[in-house]
């Protein structure tokens, strides 16, 4: 095996002999810096404004969230404002985005002025501009030319104070060895990051990922596995994600995939492309629906709702959005098609695996509907004892129903399917829904996490031919063709096998949760892969025959959230002695 192009560092970061890509993502600021001198940037809200080219550094580079340093200089990104230093690079030139993203109309090139040392890029939707100064450039990013010109206010100390004090906010396993701090803090750096703020500083959404900003929107699943890792550090941010999660959930109870949530520039040109492109007008039915009726967004929403109280004690949400609650758990009632408690999803591609045509019973999202009930049975007698007494009932027939429509003779669950017609029996990391939200018994869940670990963790299944490398989604691929399109119809690709970090950040949260070994794999394999590539940062999914997906992935964040959740389990404590992590 070829030696990682990025080594952890005892110190919480990683190091590379050579350049790698680095995607960095902050409140308002959000770009991409290519080995070659080239950064793209970009701002929540509005989209690409502009590239930046430079010279000026050399080896060896030092990466941490948000951070590069080289000698005598570096990446720095502010916090507080949209701005950045790159301390002892050279400016060559600044240009102008023609589009504000690939469905956005193409303008015309905008000349860059000059003022002094200063050049400024003005688009239809924001303004870049780049100072150069004898130790560095200063760059700063608006969606108005005052918005801009206030973030180089900063100044190149304080940027390079907010940057370093972010390090230090993500370095939240500083005892851990150099893999499991690394994982933890760039994972903590995917989910803080994700945390997004419009140009009046309030609140915009949990970004998805640095590839999902445009149009900038929020979803209600990634949002949900994003918000494990802020939960306990930053609660008042997911009390107003439930506010814009609330925007798009209809008075029938239906959901989109996420919530819009551009900018002025950006609403503009999106909405002339919602109406006229002919895919996106198809799939996107409302002005602020990101493709119109999820299966599992709505579940999403009540789970958010009550995890936030569970944490909190705040019951507001709860009492506040009842009539919306209460719209979702009558929706999924009427779905119930056969009284058995268990509601069958209509055979489409909304729900998380959006390129795979689930129908009947699918695991993933009855492990949603029985958190869901139970939020409802704990909670919901604040509003309605009469419900809670109902959702109660549910959840019991719902679980004395499971095993009969999905369980098979492995022990394990099927995917999805109706007995009798077709049941895709493979097994699935997503369906471990059904463990997280208690729908079965202790002893079935670690029977299907033995199950788990024998046939998707790739070091011990021999029937695919790539060795070791992480945690698959899925194996054996789809039996049917039909039901799968696009990226999912090849085998190890997508939804059809690729290793999700944050699915097997779920798998290995459910490792712990039932007081099994060998957690490391789930928690580490996904992050070494990532570092042999060099890939920096956790990206949203891979596999050795199909590469990465996007990177700065939210929701890849649930292995660190999993990781702190069970620090004292990792670090060898007296209820669990058996883990290795703190050893490697």
């Amino acid at each position: 095996m070829a030696s990682p192009i990025l080594v952890p560092l005892a110190d919480g970061q990683v190091s590379s002999q050579t350049p790698v890509y680095l995607p960095f993502m902050a409140p308002r600021l959000q770009g991409d810096l290519f080995p070659d001198g080239k950064l793209e940037l970009s701002l929540w809200g509005a989209g690409k404004l502009a590239n930046l080219f430079f010279t000026g550094w050399s080896g060896p580079f030092t990466y941490a969230p948000n951070r590069l340093l080289v000698p005598g200089g570096g990446l720095f990104v502010a916090q507080s404002a949209p701005v950045l230093f790159l301390q002892g690079a050279k400016l060559r030139s600044l240009v102008a985005s023609r589009r504000c993203a690939w469905w956005g109309a193409l303008s015309e090139r905008t000349p860059i002025e000059r003022q002094k040392d200063r050049r400024i890029a003005r688009t239809g939707w924001g303004v870049a501009i780049a100072e150069a100064r004898p130790d560095g450039i200063l760059v700063s990013v608006g969606a108005t030319l005052d918005e801009a010109n206030e973030g180089l206010k900063l100044g190149k100390e304080m940027i390079i104070s907010e940057a370093n004090a972010y390090v230090r906010k993500c370095d939240a396993m500083q005892d851990a060895p150099p893999l499991l701090r690394t994982m933890v803090s760039q994972g903590l750096h995917a989910a803080l990051s994700s945390i997004r703020k419009d140009q009046h500083g309030a609140f915009a959404g949990l970004a998805a990922g640095q590839g999902y900003s445009a149009p900038a929107r929020t979803y209600y699943r990634d949002g949900y596995w994003t918000q494990q890792a802020l939960l306990h550090r930053e609660p008042g941010a997911v009390r107003a994600q439930i506010e814009l999660l609330a925007r798009g959930v209809q008075p029938n109870g239906e959901a989109p995939s996420g919530v819009i949530l551009t900018g002025p520039g950006q609403a503009e040109e999106w909405e002339r492309a919602r109406q006229s492109h002919p895919r996106i007008k198809i799939e996107h039915l409302r002005p602020g629906d990101w493709w119109s009726d999820h299966f599992d967004s709505p579940l999403f929403f009540v789970l958010t709702i009550g995890d936030y109280i569970r944490v909190t004690g705040d019951t507001s949400p709860l009492v506040d959005h009842w009539g919306k609650i209460v719209a979702i758990f009558n929706r999924y009632r009427q779905f119930d098609k056969y009284g058995n408690g268990l509601p069958v999803k209509p055979r489409h591609d909304r729900d998380w695996a959006d390129n795979v045509y689930r129908y009947g019973y699918v695991a993933y999202d009855l492990g949603l509907w029985i958190g869901a009930l139970d939020v409802l049975a704990q909670y919901g007698g604040i509003a309605n004892r009469e419900i809670a007494t109902e959702a109660t009932a549910l959840a019991a027939k719902a679980r004395a129903s499971l095993d009969g429509v999905l369980l098979q003779s492995s022990g394990a669950y099927a995917d999805y399917g109706i007995k009798g017609e077709f049941v895709e029996d493979h097994l699935t990391l997503d369906s471990l829904t059904l463990l997280r939200f208690k729908a079965v018994s202790p002893e079935r869940a670690r029977h299907v996490l033995e199950q788990v670990q024998k046939s998707l963790e790739s070091r011990n299944n021999r029937e695919q031919p790539y060795g070791d490398w992480g945690v698959m989604c899925a194996f054996p691929r789809f039996k049917r063709p039909k039901d799968t399109r696009e990226k999912s119809a090849f085998a190890y690709r997508y939804h059809n096998g690729s290793d999700w970090p944050y699915l097997t950040g779920l798998y290995a949260e459910q490792r712990l949760a039932y007081g099994l070994d060998d957690a490391e794999y789930p928690l580490l394999r996904w992050w070494q892969t990532c570092l042999e590539n060099g890939w920096m940062g956790p990206v949203e999914y891979f596999s050795p025959p199909w590469g990465r997906g996007s990177p700065l992935q939210g929701w890849s964040s649930m292995p660190a959230a999993a990781a702190l959740a069970h620090r004292e389990k990792l670090q060898g404590s007296p209820a669990n002695d058996s883990s290795t992590c703190w050893r490697k």
